[in-house]
């Protein structure tokens, strides 16, 4: 899999697209519609994956849902395997994708490189607590990709984690 980043927004985020051969995944279409499309030219869009619906996320997912004729976090392709991990604590309805052969998974504001995310836009601190506790079960050789930011691995972020409760 190949994973190119496409920063949007005026808060900086990250889109991702997951590549496998002639198809790929948008991840986080958080702004910018007419850019993460153009950098879609020439290859078949099978899916789009949200972490969280904070506008930063979301700006541009109409403009891509309605361009490729998707839904939010269906993905048709075999290609393509992968497991939603509920990790609220950002918000309520934060999500984790783990694609476990590939080892990389695309955290949203739950994780990201030496640090997690603000729990006062929509989650609470105890959410937060448990979907740490849960995700340090995984293999510290994951590479995560965060909404923000650079990426980093599993185990240099469990590092932290004592910090944060």
């Amino acid at each position: 899999m190949k994973i190119e980043t496409i920063v949007v927004g005026p808060l900086k985020t990250n889109c991702y697209l997951a590549k496998i051969g002639n198809e790929c995944i948008i991840i986080d279409p958080g702004d910018d519609s007419n850019k993460i499309i153009e950098a879609c030219q020439n290859i078949h869009v099978i899916g789009c994956l949200v972490s969280h619906f904070h506008e930063d996320h979301i700006g541009a997912l109409d403009d891509i849902l309605k361009k490729y004729g998707l839904e939010i976090n269906e993905v048709k392709s075999k290609n393509f395997l992968f497991t939603v991990i509920d990790t609220p604590g950002h918000t309520k309805e934060d999500k984790t994708f783990y694609f476990e052969k590939e080892k990389i998974m695309f955290t949203g504001d739950f994780l990201f490189k030496q640090g997690i995310g603000r729990t006062d836009l929509g989650g609470n601190d105890q959410d937060m607590i448990r979907s740490l506790e849960k995700i340090k079960k995984y293999p510290d050789d994951i590479k995560i990709y965060p909404g923000h930011g650079p990426s980093s691995t599993l185990g240099e972020e469990k590092n932290y984690f004592s910090f944060y409760y």
